[in-house]
């Protein structure tokens, strides 16, 4: 007996774009909510607090909000690719919602835009992919 055929490849570009895109978004939450960034804090005239008024980041909530959508745009392309490898004959269904979330994840900056990248890759070849 032969092993089912899967397809490999876009599940590994996929899996490792949304580990890119789902790391990235919670480093850039964490770092726009609790960091030191131009964008989301900055010490300032009230001693020990972000911003000046002591609001830590959150008048610059709308990279957080980005930074959210990527975190679960990179949740939902990891799914797809886990699916696209147990479920190979739904190959098509997968690889588009890969390739629609990893596009939205651009919003986020998509795991520094080479998870994205690689999402959108692995999406395409899953949508391509023929089993021999």
């Amino acid at each position: 007996m032969t092993a089912p055929a899967r397809p490999a490849l876009p599940f590994i570009l996929s899996l490792i774009g949304g580990l890119l895109v789902f790391v990235g978004s919670a480093i850039s939450i964490v770092w726009y909510t609790y960091g030191s960034s131009a964008f989301g804090s900055f010490w300032g005239m009230m001693t020990g607090f972000h911003g000046m008024m002591g609001s830590f980041g959150l008048p610059y909530g709308y990279m957080t909000g980005f930074s959210i959508v990527g975190l679960i745009c990179g949740i939902i392309v990891m799914i797809s690719a886990f699916m696209l490898n147990t479920r190979p004959a739904e190959h098509v269904s997968w690889g588009a919602l890969v390739i629609v979330f990893s596009a939205i994840s651009f919003i986020g900056m998509g795991g520094w835009f080479i998870g994205a990248l690689l999402g959108i890759a692995g999406g395409a070849l899953a949508v391509s992919w023929r089993p021999r």
